[in-house]
């Protein structure tokens, strides 16, 4: 199969450095806004943050979205105005439905503060379906051993959200999503199911290959609908696999919020910055609106 009939887009983004940590950006882009309901995507790390040192991301408001917090190293501890206080693992599953509106802080635990600590993982998040952008907001924590776990011919592959390759997550979502985590050994094969409408890779360490052509790490590849496409590892690899339907109707963004209309989105610009969200139980601090 050729590079041109297998991919849509292919996405190198640019590494950011914000102090503690950095970041990969690879949604929107340029190059291709979403896949599926994903229309945004972070890897931060990986690092080791010193003695003294965490991440600290103040409250903050979500409109219209999920986000999905899946970690490779480290741990961080969610709160939001909900109540919930919940620290999240690697192989644990945070997923927050924003909906009409929530606030959340983000930050490294105290046990994570005492010591040198490593950080690393992906944030994404998800628009919700037409019709179900102002759902009351939720959290749920999923622990690491309700996500089932494929090990089989050198492949190592956790299904976080969605059903494939014989397995369903118990993570509950408002559209057809998929996000797996895949561990492969160098020569191991793993076909992309055909079925997901809309799929994306996404490299995180070393080298696979598509339709012939090899990615390295820090590298997003669009998959051209209803192509049949195998992942060769041409080294030991980490990478996700996202997806899901088509996303019905235009989509902006705004900061932290995204809306089917530019006029919610002037809503929750104003909403914010007039104190009108609901608060972060026992964490005073947040965000003001950008300018």
């Amino acid at each position: 199969m050729s590079t041109a009939s297998a991919f849509d887009a292919i996405i190198l983004p640019a590494l950011r450095d914000l102090g503690s940590f950095s970041v990969r950006r690879a949604l929107p882009a340029p190059q291709r806004q979403r896949v599926g309901p994903f229309l945004f995507f972070d890897q931060f790390g990986p690092v080791i943050l010193p003695p003294g040192h965490g991440v600290d991301v103040r409250p903050h408001p979500h409109i219209g979205l999920a986000t999905l917090t899946w970690l490779f190293a480290g741990e961080l501890q969610h709160r939001d105005s909900l109540g919930n206080d919940q620290v999240i693992r690697p192989g644990d599953v945070n997923w927050m439905t924003a909906g009409r509106g929530i606030v959340h802080s983000e930050r490294s635990p105290a046990s994570q503060r005492s010591r040198a600590a490593p950080l690393g993982g992906t944030q994404v998040w998800l628009a919700l379906p037409l019709g179900k952008e102002e759902r009351e907001p939720a959290f749920h924590h999923y622990p690491a051993q309700v996500v089932p776990r494929i090990n089989d011919h050198g492949i190592a592959l956790a299904l976080v959200v969605g059903s494939a390759f014989g397995a369903s997550s118990p993570v509950l979502t408002d559209s057809e999503t998929l996000f797996a985590d895949l561990q492969l050994d160098a020569g191991s094969r793993l076909p992309v199911p055909a079925h997901i409408e809309e799929r994306a890779v996404y490299v995180v360490e070393g080298r696979l290959s598509l339709a012939g052509e090899q990615f390295s790490a820090g590298t997003l590849v669009v998959l051209r609908p209803g192509t049949d496409i195998v992942l060769l590892a041409e080294s030991r690899c980490h990478a996700l696999l996202l997806g899901g339907a088509g996303l019905a109707g235009e989509r902006y963004l705004y900061w932290n919020f995204v809306a089917s209309s530019r006029e919610r989105l002037e809503q929750a610009k104003a909403d914010w910055r007039e104190g009108r969200f609901a608060s972060v139980p026992g964490d005073d601090e947040f965000i003001p609106l950008p300018a």
